[in-house]
């Protein structure tokens, strides 16, 4: 690949993003990642130990001024590929959830994302060039009884990428969706969800879920579900009425599946 073309990758101070981050530097990318916590300097610090070179950014994306704050330190640097992967999550009933937390997912998941996207993306249009991997989940493809907003925002991300691609499909830029099944990260201790079933289950390796979405990516191809379970799950939901969705997933995030 030609010299110092340049990844940004969000929510990379752990987990499958800087998993992904790992898999630009192997691949010889430059890259800016950025995360809301002072840990994107740790992750920084171990990528530039493997040779890479790394700008890391502390920023809240969950705001336009967090947002604003990663695309100055791009600068007027092209953007070859953007790998949009910061998320959170949020357990326990909707009518439970303290509605700034609500809120947030929201802004993480959905308002921040779609920010960054636009601005990068215009950019990598004026050069009809570049690669976007959206980070959606197969929690996108059911109604998500006990983490009923962020299996909302994941359907939206999930949905919204195979919009985005169709629209640029004349161009250079192809856009990918991830979406992975539970994955081994701090996912569910920071959703509230370590007395839940997925929460405490065995869960994929993020490693190999990066790479596998990272891959996908560079092939230019529209979605990735990784893991065969993943893939068997996501193709039984599509033909399963959303009611009884919804009570199964019911018996993996209600509060106390864990001792069930």
């Amino acid at each position: 690949m030609p010299a110092n073309q340049l990844a940004v990758v969000t929510g990379a101070s752990t987990g499958i993003g800087l998993e992904l981050a790992k898999c630009c530097a192997e691949d010889g990318f430059d890259l800016v990642i950025a995360a809301n916590e002072p840990a994107i300097q740790q992750a920084a610090t171990e990528l530039r130990n493997s040779g890479a070179s790394v700008e890391a950014v502390e920023a809240d994306l969950a705001t336009t001024e967090g947002v604003d704050r990663l695309c100055a330190a791009v600068g007027d640097r092209p953007i070859d590929a953007l790998l949009a992967n910061a998320g959170v999550g949020l357990g326990k009933a909707f009518l439970d959830q303290d509605f700034t937390r609500v809120r947030r997912v929201i802004d993480t998941n959905i308002t921040g994302t779609l920010y960054l996207i636009h601005r990068a993306g215009n950019e990598m249009l004026r050069r009809n060039s570049g690669r976007i991997l959206i980070t959606g989940s197969i929690a996108g493809f059911m109604p998500g009884s006990f983490q009923a907003v962020y299996n909302g925002t994941k359907a939206f991300l999930d949905s919204f990428s195979f919009a985005l691609r169709e629209e640029l499909r004349d161009s250079g830029i192809t856009v990918t969706c991830l979406m992975p099944g539970a994955t081994e990260t701090e996912f569910f201790r920071r959703a509230d969800m370590m007395d839940t079933k997925v929460g405490t289950e065995e869960k994929d390796d993020a490693h190999e879920v990066a790479k596998a979405g990272f891959e996908a990516m560079l092939r230019g191809e529209s979605d990735i579900v990784t893991g065969m379970k993943n893939k068997i799950q996501t193709t039984v939901a599509n033909v399963t009425p959303n009611e009884v969705l919804a009570r199964q997933h019911r018996k993996m995030a209600e509060p106390g599946t864990a001792k069930r």
